[in-house]
């Protein structure tokens, strides 16, 4: 009889892990290495990045570069990109070099100021997003006009600016390693920083070729090696039976007096997307949402989370 996968990939990681070889301690350490680093945080967060770039964009309040920590940490770039750039350029009053680069630079810093108010609008997108799960209908018809306009010039602001860098960091590359005139010398501290920002702005285009090797290319090569799925990033994160007993759970009862229309979330299944039936079984989450039980059971035994607002189960 020949054994499953899982019984073999089992039984070799218990003869690595076997005292009498230094190679296989090796080997289990690299796999609990591997499935630590599957679980983490960072991870994730890249393989979220992923699928957004290789998907359809049209609900932005998914996007995880609108996710807090990222917007914070585009924040902190950007301030710290116009402090270097202003001290840089204050302290460099003699340096004469062979193109306009302090005209570069300071047209860079027009675009980060104007990468403010777009962060900040991201921000403000975000969460009313995350805050539309509860609002009415009403009310989101009532502000869909405004925010649709609103939300059409700024995105229309963004490609302009994302263009605008983009033409400016090829112009940069033709004024900075133009090697007729080798002109380093002659401005030592504007090259440096013209340098560093370019390096910066290619490292930040060339992310999505980084992520395909490293999701596409070199994580299933590390997980064939180990005999470790990677991509799940879910394994020992599933809820326990005894978390599940504790949930409540009752039976859908229609009430006649509430429209179909209204309290959307009371009578429509977030997971299946499926009204309640008078009778069907459903589950409570400590969060108060509510879902069908068969479909929170599946969810919840795969990530031990609220699939709406992510709240972990205690």
């Amino acid at each position: 009889m020949r054994p499953s996968p899982s019984s073999s990939s089992l039984s070799a990681a218990a003869a690595m892990a076997a005292p009498g070889g230094g190679g296989g301690r090796v080997s289990a350490f690299t796999m609990r290495a591997v499935a630590r680093m599957s679980r983490a945080r960072w991870f994730i967060f890249l393989r979220r990045v992923y699928q957004y770039q290789n998907g359809p964009r049209s609900d932005l309040g998914s996007n995880p570069f609108n996710s807090p920590g990222w917007l914070a940490l585009e924040l902190g770039v950007i301030v710290a990109q116009m402090v270097l750039t202003t001290a840089v350029v204050a302290t460099s009053p003699r340096e004469r070099p062979a193109w306009p680069l302090r005209l570069w630079v300071a047209a860079y810093n027009v675009g980060n100021v104007l990468s403010l108010p777009l962060l900040y609008w991201r921000h403000r997108h975000s969460s009313s997003a995350a805050a539309a799960g509860g609002a009415l209908s009403d009310d989101l018809e009532m502000r869909g006009a405004s925010d649709g306009i609103r939300s059409f010039l700024m995105n229309k602001a963004r490609a302009f600016l994302e263009l605008f860098f983009a033409m400016w960091f090829v112009m940069g590359n033709v004024w900075v390693f133009d090697a007729r005139l080798g002109s380093f010398h002659r401005a030592p501290r504007l090259y440096a920083l013209c340098i560093a920002l370019l390096a910066w702005n290619a490292i930040v285009y060339s992310l999505p070729f980084l992520l395909f090797l490293l999701l596409c290319c070199f994580v299933p090569m590390v997980g064939y090696a180990l005999g470790y799925n990677m991509n799940s990033a879910s394994v020992g994160r599933g809820a326990s039976d005894e978390q599940l007993a504790a949930l409540p759970r009752w039976r859908f009862k229609e009430q006649p007096d509430v429209p179909r229309d209204r309290d959307h979330d009371d009578q429509e299944c977030c997971i299946c997307l499926a009204q309640y039936r008078e009778k069907e079984e459903v589950r409570q989450l400590p969060c108060t949402h509510m879902f069908h039980l068969k479909c929170v059971d599946r969810w919840l035994r795969i990530i031990s989370s609220c699939p709406l607002c992510k709240q972990e189960l205690k």
